[in-house]
């Protein structure tokens, strides 16, 4: 079980589906991640897109620490009935769950503007696909928007498009969190 870690919602679990090949982020990173976002004011208040969603726990875990809404996108069908199941059980009534690719999501969703953007792509996904991700963002970006990407420690930085600058990174085990700014 993973359990949200801080905020209103701190202490209460959560499930993640079994066998799809979600890998959600230990309790660790997520704590260092969000304390990064909080002391830069980039949580409260904040519209949150989390992509490649898988459990929810990112997006969950902003929602707990004051996000204003939430939207998870999410293509593998359990993985997004999840999403829903603990969405439900968590009372959060500030969500919004598109069962969906990514990249179809971002072509479509242009105008709308979020704040805090979460991707937590799966560790196969070719550093290609997620410059191509990347570069899909700008239509969706709220002016000053953080954008937070979790790789593998093993994967290279990701090739930044215009638009968004690199602020730094930090370094958990096999995990690499890698902070832009829009």
């Amino acid at each position: 079980m993973t359990r949200i870690i801080g905020g209103a919602l701190g202490g209460r679990t959560i499930r993640a589906p079994s066998g799809s090949g979600t890998r959600p982020t230990s309790d660790r990173v997520r704590e260092a991640l969000f304390s990064a976002l909080g002391s830069r004011g980039a949580i409260e208040g904040a519209a949150v897109l989390d992509l490649y969603a898988g459990s929810g726990a990112l997006g969950l875990e902003a929602v707990s620490r004051g996000a204003a809404s939430v939207t998870f996108v999410e293509s593998e069908r359990r993985a997004a009935a999840h999403i829903g199941a603990n969405v439900r059980a968590l009372g959060v009534e500030q969500a919004r769950i598109v069962p969906s690719t990514v990249a179809a999501f971002l072509a479509r969703a242009a105008g709308t503007a979020y704040d805090l953007v979460l991707l937590d792509p799966p560790y196969p996904l070719g550093e290609d696909d997620l410059a191509h991700v990347l570069s899909l963002l700008s239509d969706v970006l709220a002016e000053d928007a953080v954008v937070v990407v979790e790789r593998s420690s093993r994967s290279p930085e990701p090739r930044w498009p215009d638009g968004l600058v690199r602020e730094g990174h930090r370094v958990y085990g096999e995990t690499v969190i890698w902070y832009a700014i829009h």
